[in-house]
Formats: C-alpha cells, structure tokens, sequence
C-alpha cells in the first residue's frame, strides 16, 4: 500500500509541477505554440501576414538622428 500511495504522491506532484510551469510561462509557451501551428499550416504563407509592426521603423521621428551616422566626439 505504501508504494501506491508514494506512486499517486510522485503522479500528483508531477501534474501540480507541470500546471505551475503552465501558468508561470503562459505568453511564451502560446507565442511557441502559435509559431508551431503556423509552421505546420501547409496554407501559411508569412508574406500574406497582416502584421507589419515587426518592419516599423525603429526610428520612426524624423527629428532623431540617425541611429547608423557615426556619432559626435565626447566632449570631456
């Protein structure tokens, strides 16, 4: 009897661990499963994706220097 209540022990620590780690890393883990889904999508095809804001300009104020023009010396 002692083996099976260590075995339901051990079962119920491991599903208690497994939904901690469920919650902890919750955005990740969709962000990974959404990239796995769309992988495995045989109808995917990234250049149809509505979502630009990864090609936004990092500098999108015209003001700003450019981050790439060689920099000023440091005045002391």
């Amino acid at each position: 009897m002692a083996a099976i209540t260590s075995a339901l022990i051990a079962i119920a620590g491991v599903v208690l661990g497994w939904i901690a780690i469920e919650i902890a890393c919750k955005p990740c883990l969709e962000k990974g499963r959404d990239a796995i889904d769309r992988s495995l999508n045989p109808d995917y095809d990234p250049d149809d994706n509505d979502d630009v804001s990864i090609r936004a300009p990092l500098n999108p104020n015209p003001d700003h220097p450019d981050p790439a023009a060689p920099s000023a010396a440091i005045k002391a």
